[in-house]
C-alpha cells in the first residue's frame, strides 16, 4: 500500500503551510471533550510535523446533532493543548480574510484549529468553491481522518485535489493494518460480527466469508440471521435490501456460527431476565445478549485464533444486565497472547477502552461506517484520491 501514497517522512515541511483533516467529531459535554480517542489518532502527524517546523492548520467537522453547546470546536483546542502541552490557537472561522490573516502570522512549529468545517454548507455539498477557499490557506494537504474518509465531503475529496497531498501516519497505518487483515492474515482467522448495522455489516460478511476461517455472530445481527434461516420465530422487522443480500450468503457455510442460546426479556430494562435455548423463546421475549453455552463455544474459538477482528457488541451493554456476553467475549480475546486483535467500530472502541483493555489490543480502529465500508470495498472516496 505504501507505494500509493506519499508519506510524510518524504518531505521537508519547513515553514510550509499544512492543513491537516483530522477527525475531532468527539463527545463534549458541559464545554469539555469527554473522549479523546480520536484525537490521540492525529497526534503522532501533528507532533511530527511541528519538530519539521511546518505552520500547521488543523480542520475537523462536529456534528451538530450531536450536541446542544453550538457544536464549536473550541472545547478540542482545549483538549489538544493538554494532549500536546502546548498552546493552540483558534479561529472562529473555517475560512475568510481573518482565518488567512491568522494564519500567513503562524511561526514554524504553531498550530491552529480551524472552526467547526459543517458551520459552511458547502463542506457537506462538497461545494467545490468551499473546497478551493479551504485549500486556499495552506500549501499542503494533509489526510489524517480515516474514520471521515468514506464521506464525499469538500474538505475530505475535493481539498486534497486542488494542493500536493500526503497521507497521516494513522490513517496510513488503519489501511495497512485492515488491507492486510484482508489480504494475508495468519491462520485461523477468526471474525466476530455483532452490533446493530445489519446491512452494513452484511456486506462485510460477504467479503469475510470467503476470507475467514471462522465468523462468529451476536447482537441484532445474529438475530436477523436466526429470523432468517427459521431457528427463531420473532417480531424483529427485516428490510428488504437485508434480504436481498442475506440471499447472496450462504447461511449454512460450516465457517458460520450463530448463538446456540440467549439472554432474554420482556424488555430492555431488564424485567424478567432469563437464558434461553433458541428454540424456548415465547413470542413476548426479545433477544438482548449471547447466552453461557455460547460464551463457552465462542471462547474456545477464540482461543486457536492466529488472527482476531472484532466488530461490533454481543448485547445491550448499556444495560448491566446484558453486558455479560460481550463482557466474557472480550476478555477470551486478551487472553489469547499470540493472535492479533484488531477491533473497530465506535461503540466496540468505547466498550473496550471502557474495560480497561485498551493496551491489550493490537490495534483499536477510529472507523466506524468508514471501517465496514473498507472492507467491503477495499477503499474509500477519501483514500483514492490521497492517492499518488
Amino acid at each position: 500500500m505504501n507505494n500509493m501514497f506519499r508519506s510524510l517522512n518524504d518531505y521537508n515541511f519547513f515553514n510550509k503551510k499544512v492543513l491537516v483533516r483530522c477527525d475531532f467529531n468527539v463527545a463534549i459535554e458541559k464545554g469539555r471533550v469527554v473522549d479523546n480517542f480520536k484525537i490521540k489518532k492525529a497526534q503522532r502527524t501533528i507532533a511530527y510535523l511541528k519538530e519539521s517546523g511546518a505552520r500547521i492548520i488543523l480542520a475537523s467537522h462536529l456534528e451538530k446533532e450531536s450536541f446542544f453547546d453550538g457544536a464549536s470546536l473550541k472545547p478540542v483546542s482545549v483538549a489538544l493543548e493538554n494532549l500536546l502541552g502546548e498552546k493552540i490557537l483558534f479561529s472562529s472561522k473555517c475560512v475568510g480574510k481573518k482565518t488567512k490573516k491568522t494564519i500567513e502570522s503562524l511561526k514554524p512549529g504553531q498550530i491552529l484549529l480551524l472552526e467547526n468545517l459543517r458551520f459552511n454548507k458547502g463542506e457537506k455539498k462538497n461545494s467545490e468553491k468551499f473546497a478551493k477557499e479551504l485549500a486556499g490557506l495552506a500549501e499542503i494537504y494533509v489526510g489524517e481522518a480515516f474514520s471521515c474518509c468514506h464521506r464525499s465531503h469538500a474538505s475530505v475529496v475535493s481539498c486534497p485535489k486542488f494542493l500536493p497531498h500526503f497521507i497521516g501516519f494513522e490513517c496510513e497505518r488503519e489501511i495497512n493494518v485492515l488491507s492486510s487483515l484482508m489480504e494475508k492474515p495468519e491462520r485461523p482467522l477468526v471474525i466476530l460480527i455483532g452490533g446493530a448495522k445489519v446491512e452494513a455489516k452484511l456486506k462485510m460478511i460477504k467479503k469475510f466469508l470467503p476470507l475467514a476461517d471462522y465468523l462468529l455472530f451476536g447482537g441484532k445481527i445474529a438475530n436477523v440471521l436466526l429470523l432468517v434461516k427459521g431457528v427463531i420465530v420473532g417480531h424483529l422487522e427485516v428490510k428488504e435490501q437485508t434480504k436481498n443480500i442475506l440471499s447472496q450468503i450462504n447461511l449454512t457455510d460450516s465457517k458460520i456460527h450463530l448463538p446456540l442460546d440467549v439472554t432474554v426479556s420482556l424488555d430492555d430494562k431488564g424485567n424478567i431476565v432469563r437464558q434461553a435455548a433458541l428454540g424456548s423463546i415465547k413470542k413476548e421475549e426479545e433477544i438482548f445478549d449471547v447466552g453461557e453455552s455460547t460464551i463457552e463455544k465462542f471462547s474456545d474459538i477464540l482461543k486457536t485464533a492466529k488472527t482476531i477482528f472484532w466488530s461490533g457488541d454481543l448485547g445491550l451493554v448499556e444495560n448491566p444486565k446484558f453486558k455479560k456476553g460481550t463482557l466474557e467475549i472480550a476478555k477470551a480475546i486478551i487472553q489469547n497472547k499470540n493472535a492479533l486483535k484488531v477491533a473497530g467500530g465506535g461503540d466496540t472502541v468505547a466498550f473496550i477502552r471502557a474495560q480497561g483493555m485498551e493496551d491489550e489490543f493490537s490495534f483499536l480502529s477510529a472507523g466506524g461506517s468508514a471501517l465496514l465500508e473498507f472492507i467491503a470495498n477495499g477503499t474509500l472516496p477519501g483514500i483514492e484520491v490521497l492517492k499518488i
